[in-house]
């Protein structure tokens, strides 16, 4: 295999991964609503309206990433949703570590890190944007 389809094929990889994994997080809002997050926004002072703003984050953005469309605006959402959650939901998990020794927000990590290396990169060759569309 050549390197240009291995790299391809890595980004096939991480967009599918970190796609498919916050998408199931995004079903079950769907399924349970955002009340949780509204009430949680509403104790920070902000609107309960943002909480909205995680089907963009959850739903609509994971989608652009599985297909390969607006990748790169779809892992900025993702990186926007990470971090309002890191703020609100985990602050203050944030310097602690897990009884087997591992950060304590792992996950969350990965969602966010592993979403800004797919806005660096883009979609690559196999999306339905293609390495030359403009929708990477």
């Amino acid at each position: 295999m050549s390197p240009t389809t291995m790299e391809n094929l890595g980004k096939l990889v991480l967009r599918l991964t970190i796609g498919i994994l916050i998408l199931l997080h995004g079903i079950s809002k769907l399924r349970n609503g955002v009340s949780g997050i509204e009430s949680m926004l509403a104790s920070h002072g902000l609107p309960a309206f943002f909480a909205w703003g995680v089907y963009v984050g959850e739903v609509i953005a994971p989608l652009l990433l599985i297909v390969g469309i607006y990748t790169r605006i779809g892992g900025l959402l993702i990186v926007i949703n990470m971090l309002f959650a890191l703020a609100l939901a985990h602050s203050s998990q944030l310097y602690q570590l897990s009884s087997t020794g591992g950060w304590q927000l792992e996950l969350q990590g990965l969602f966010l890190f592993g979403s800004l290396a797919v806005a660096l990169l883009g979609a690559g060759r196999y999306s339905v944007a293609g390495t030359s569309g403009s929708c990477n």
